[in-house]
């Protein structure tokens, strides 16, 4: 049995296993997973690509999962590339990836390192259709997973946390969640029709947004406060800045255009603030 639902064949099958890597939702997690082990003064360049390989599987597990779920069970997705067969081996596959790697970081860095990285599968697999069924954990389970990123990649290097790298996951988890927010309610309607309880579906459309971007506003007035009080480098009020004069242009956007320009903005308010907390550019 094929592995592709389109086309036959070893180079089928491996384009369609390649298909479920999206770089738009995967860079972020692995950036975070280097960004922790940079913070930490990457002490093991190998052991920060063991731990930035457990994140990738986790998340590409996440993928195949949800693909499996939305197409091959709801009926939810037009499309997709793998079979039943393929999504069964795939996240098989990712599985025994992500366990080799959370054993090698568990004999290197210790338990406690393996256990903060482990539940990086635990969402991706439990995301569909088990958790996007709840406001909480449809909204939090990506910017969770972004911030367990943060913090393992961090932990595994020097086996403890900072004030910084506590604040800077504490602030991507606040911040994602508002986007997530907008981003499910994209699927209001259908969402709706399963059963499927986001924020959207729970709240309205309307209050969704309203708690959106007072999630937004909450983690970027942190990060102003944090840097105020010297926790976070005084250069990294910028960024609250810079993300909210993207925000104020999606405000009478629809959704989808409004979570597209969001997740932009949130690459820039990383950005400057991976940059304020590395360079330190007003700290003389």
């Amino acid at each position: 049995m094929s592995l592709a639902r389109h086309g036959s064949g070893s180079a089928a099958g491996l384009g369609a296993l390649a298909s479920q890597v999206h770089p738009v939702f995967m860079l972020p997690p692995l950036a975070s997973s280097w960004f922790g082990a940079f913070l930490a003064g990457i002490g093991s360049v190998p052991l920060a690509a063991v731990h930035a390989t457990a994140v990738f599987a986790g998340l590409y597990t996440a993928h195949v999962k949800d693909g499996y779920v939305d197409f091959h069970l709801r009926g939810e997705d037009d499309d997709h590339p793998l079979t039943v067969r393929g999504c069964h081996l795939a996240i098989a596959g990712a599985t025994l990836l992500f366990i080799c790697c959370v054993a090698a970081i568990a004999a290197v860095a210790g338990p406690w390192a393996a256990l903060l990285t482990a539940p990086g599968w635990l969402i991706g697999y439990l995301h569909a259709p088990q958790l996007d069924m709840h406001p909480v954990t449809a909204t939090g389970g990506y910017p969770a997973g972004i911030a367990l990123a943060l913090l393992g990649g961090y932990y595994v290097q020097v086996g403890a946390f900072s004030p910084v790298v506590l604040a800077l996951a504490a602030t991507f988890l606040v911040v994602l969640s508002g986007i997530k927010v907008i981003d499910d309610a994209k699927d209001y309607e259908y969402d709706r029709s399963i059963g499927k309880r986001t924020v959207a579906v729970v709240l309205g459309r309307e209050r969704a947004r309203r708690t959106a971007y007072g999630l937004m506003a909450v983690g970027l007035l942190t990060v102003a406060v944090l840097s105020a009080v010297a926790v976070l480098p005084p250069s990294a009020a910028a960024a609250p800045v810079v993300f909210a004069l993207v925000a104020l242009t999606t405000r009478r956007a629809d959704d989808e255009h409004a979570t597209m320009l969001l997740i932009r903005g949130s690459y820039l308010f990383l950005a400057v603030l991976v940059a304020a907390t590395w360079f330190r550019p007003l700290v003389a």
